[in-house]
């Protein structure tokens, strides 16, 4: 932080390190939603008995809508990676998209693939 209390850009460094957590992320996501896809195909060639209770049936549909809601929400993650590593390329990474100011640090590495600095995330909440 700057002695204004603004966030300043990130060094090279820096920017190893934010590549480095987000190409750990999607790793992480990649090897979670190919488990999620393998269970989906056991579950699949497991269920040929169809169970005929109602109850076991509204269970087993919630629980493929829950693997699919995850999937889905990995998968728009893994995207928000590639394009923050994108931003990287670019030198854009860290610069809010709304106001383009430099995105606080602490945002940065709790979301290393944020967008937008709090207040205009804050902003388009509303």
């Amino acid at each position: 932080m700057g002695s204004n209390g603004v966030a300043e850009g990130f060094t090279q460094d820096d920017l190893g390190r934010f590549e480095s957590l987000l190409l750990d992320r999607r790793r992480l996501l990649l090897r979670d939603l190919q488990t999620l896809e393998e269970g989906d195909s056991q579950n699949a060639s497991d269920s040929a008995p169809v169970s005929s209770h109602l109850a076991d049936l509204g269970s087993d549909r919630e629980a493929s809508d829950i693997s699919l809601g995850r999937r889905e929400s990995e998968s728009t993650e893994i995207q928000e990676i590639d394009d923050a590593m994108e931003r990287i390329r670019e030198g854009s990474f860290g610069r809010c998209e709304s106001c383009e100011k430099t995105i606080a640090r602490e945002r940065m590495e709790a979301i290393p693939y944020a967008r937008l600095c709090l207040p205009c995330k804050t902003e388009e909440e509303l």
